[in-house]
């Protein structure tokens, strides 16, 4: 039996969720006595790719090709299904990030494999692995075992933790890449990249504002704070509709889901379809003037007030905690 984690690269720099997913990968391989292979896609990653042997991968199989250093649907799918089935690869780990997403079901595809996505937990029962993945909004969670022969599973975010092992030796293997130009018929151009503060996929922490904010220009309240804690800036579908904010920091459900160690919702009612996207959150804390706004149903902690008067005072006492 063999593992093979494809592992998400941007810029050259590999995503935490690379690790994650490698962590993941390693409990299953032990639990089944399978070899744990990592799949690295882009150009110039041989040294990057030195950090995998701490987290005990027993391969590195790396496909570098300077135009694998930008993003191609395409030709992505194809190298990871062709790999796989060079491997002979039973299961395949993808995180469930936005370009996880996106090769998931295409890889699937070309390899006749079922494909169980967005998992927060994976279990090993008589043989089997049982994934755990949330359904109507994230309302509820069901237990589901894929019966193809080949396995998909993306992991969301943050939920499964990195952690070292002893460390490997792992076998560093070139994978000869064969593309044409009709491989890449879809591929991305250009990056931009919003500085200074992490995205709210991968943050730790997440500061969000909604509607409760009342006007764009109070969202430097919400910027404040999350830069005091270091922290990514989320907002509710209401104000990303207003053009209060853009789409890439929206979390819900048409939006983008995030589960950090801490999420303050400001001014965020709780609508169902917010909830599908922070629910999964370790600790939430509400701000919002309702007391009966149904955020407060989910929350760890809630204060009911206004953010806008509470927010400057959290950000004054973060910043003389922490001496920023």
């Amino acid at each position: 039996m063999k593992i093979l984690v494809f592992t998400e690269q941007r810029e050259g720099k590999f995503k935490r969720t690379a690790l994650e997913e490698i962590t993941a990968g390693k409990k299953l391989a032990t639990e089944l006595n399978a070899e744990l292979v990592a799949l690295a896609l882009g150009h110039n990653l041989d040294a990057q790719v030195s950090e995998f042997s701490a987290y005990g991968v027993s391969k590195i199989i790396i496909a570098d090709d300077e135009r694998l250093a930008m993003y191609s649907t395409t030709a992505y799918a194809k190298i990871i299904a062709e790999v796989a089935q060079k491997e002979n690869a039973n299961i395949i780990l993808l995180s469930a990030s936005q370009m996880g997403k996106d090769l998931a079901p295409r890889v699937a595809v070309k390899l006749d494999a079922g494909c169980a996505s967005d998992c927060t937990a994976l279990k090993i029962e008589n043989g089997d692995i049982i994934a755990t993945r949330p359904v109507y909004a994230g309302k509820a969670t069901i237990d589901v075992k894929i019966n193809s022969a080949i396995k998909i599973f993306t992991l969301r975010p943050n939920v499964f933790t990195a952690t070292t092992t002893n460390g490997t030796s792992p076998i560093l293997e070139k994978f000869t890449v064969s593309l044409s130009d009709a491989d890449f018929a879809s591929r991305v151009t250009h990056i931009s990249v919003a500085t200074g503060r992490p995205d709210v996929t991968e943050a730790t922490i997440v500061v969000s504002g909604g509607r409760g904010m009342k006007a764009p220009e109070n969202f430097q309240l919400i910027e404040m704070l999350a830069d005091a804690l270091g922290a990514g800036v989320g907002a509710s579908r209401a104000v990303v509709d207003a053009g209060w904010r853009s789409h890439d920091e929206q979390v819900g459900q048409t939006g983008k889901t995030v589960s950090p160690s801490l999420y303050i919702a400001c001014g965020i009612s709780g609508a169902v379809q917010h909830l599908a996207g922070m629910s999964g959150s370790k600790c939430i804390v509400a701000i919002n003037k309702d007391k009966d706004a149904p955020i407060f149903q989910i929350a760890d902690y809630g204060i009911v007030g206004d953010a806008l008067t509470l927010l400057p005072a959290m950000s004054a006492e973060v910043k003389k905690m922490t001496g920023k």
